[in-house]
């Protein structure tokens, strides 16, 4: 069977990077690597490919830039075109970006079927471009494979069938536990001049933290008194940089670098005394790699990492964040339990379920 797999912003590709490498194992499947072009800036997905060990995708449509209405169109129109010059009898897309919810609404319309990988989270905040994403693929989709217990839970209340809800486990976690080794050959540590589990970690990237200077202004003066206790690596978004002040923050430790690639990252997150994000798959992350977590949002689509993780849900008030953050650092950190199915096996289930479906088919 043809089988398309949509990428696009950088997430995707840690995600895509387990399904692909399952893929490979499955001669029944004939793949191919559809790059929307979300993340267009070399930094943000060239080196993602390398580091990943994912094959340079089949076609890249560029369709990146503009709003979020724009992305989305853009996107759109570049995927018909590519589906209809090279139509699968399946379409993969995977997490919660742009490219996932245009590639579904495509799927659909042309009568593709299609498998979501990450189903079935919920934020239940509507105002978080990614929820949109996430309720529209997931009415759509035609298999649905979910990370966590409360994803089932989820889709079943919104009544999507439950022959279509595949608890398989994560396949960020895949991605993670395959190439942590790998990772540990990172010299980030000695580039940036830091030690290990002597530094904390920030990620930011929502636009309800970065969006408003004002916001963003006293987040990063928290950042700046947060790192006269201990060094904070701070990777910047591109959309972020943006909004960062010219001149700088002198007398502080806060370390900003370009969008790392994933080994680095990687590296750099595991050897973390504490990380502060707004992401949700650093959530899932540091879950596994037992780092305290401080998630910097007032709600989270992924309540596991908070009921058996190392994640605490801390907020946005720049006020609140910075106690906490201290009272973490003084603390022994305490490790979490691992959530079921968080073994690097996600992708080599979601893979049986679809080869099923195959054979089921053909035998009918």
């Amino acid at each position: 069977m043809k089988i398309t797999c949509v990428v696009g912003a950088r997430p995707n590709f840690i995600k895509m990077a387990a399904i692909v490498q399952e893929l490979r194992q499955r001669p029944r499947f004939s793949p191919r690597l559809v790059h929307t072009g979300q993340h267009f800036s070399p930094d943000m997905s060239d080196s993602f490919f390398e580091d990943l060990e994912l094959p340079q995708p089949d076609v890249n449509l560029g369709a990146g830039g503009g709003s979020q209405t724009q992305q989305t169109a853009q996107i759109m129109l570049a995927l018909e075109g590519e589906l209809q010059q090279n139509r699968p009898g399946l379409l993969v897309v995977v997490g919660d970006v742009n490219s996932t919810m245009a590639a579904a609404l495509i799927g659909a319309k042309m009568e593709i079927p299609i498998a979501h990988v990450e189903a079935g989270l919920r934020s239940f905040d509507r105002s978080m471009p990614e929820e949109i994403n996430r309720v529209v693929t997931d009415v759509l989709a035609d298999w649905l494979f979910v990370t966590e217990p409360s994803g089932v839970r989820n889709l079943a209340a919104e009544g999507i069938p439950e022959r279509k809800i595949h608890l398989v486990g994560n396949v960020m976690i895949d991605t993670l536990l395959r190439f942590r080794s790998k990772a540990a050959g990172s010299d980030i540590l000695r580039r940036l001049g830091i030690a290990p589990g002597q530094y904390a970690v920030v990620t930011l990237h929502r636009p309800s933290n970065v969006d408003d200077p004002a916001r963003l202004s006293s987040l990063l003066q928290m950042l700046c008194a947060l790192s006269r206790h201990i060094p904070v690596v701070f990777p910047v978004h591109p959309r972020t940089r943006q909004r960062i002040p010219a001149e700088g923050f002198p007398e502080s430790q806060l370390i900003l670098t370009a969008p790392l690639s994933y080994l680095d990252f990687l590296r750099l997150l595991s050897e973390a005394r504490l990380v502060l994000t707004d992401s949700g798959g650093i959530q899932e992350e540091t879950t596994i790699l037992q780092i305290p977590c401080l998630t910097l949002r007032e709600n989270t689509e992924r309540p596991i990492t908070l009921e058996r993780g190392t994640n605490k849900l801390i907020g946005a008030d720049p006020a609140s964040i910075l106690p906490v953050a201290l009272a973490a650092l003084e603390e022994k950190p305490e490790p979490g339990a691992i959530p079921d199915l968080w073994d690097g096996k996600a992708a080599c289930r979601i893979l049986d379920v679809l080869e099923g479906a195959v054979l089921e088919g053909a035998a009918g």
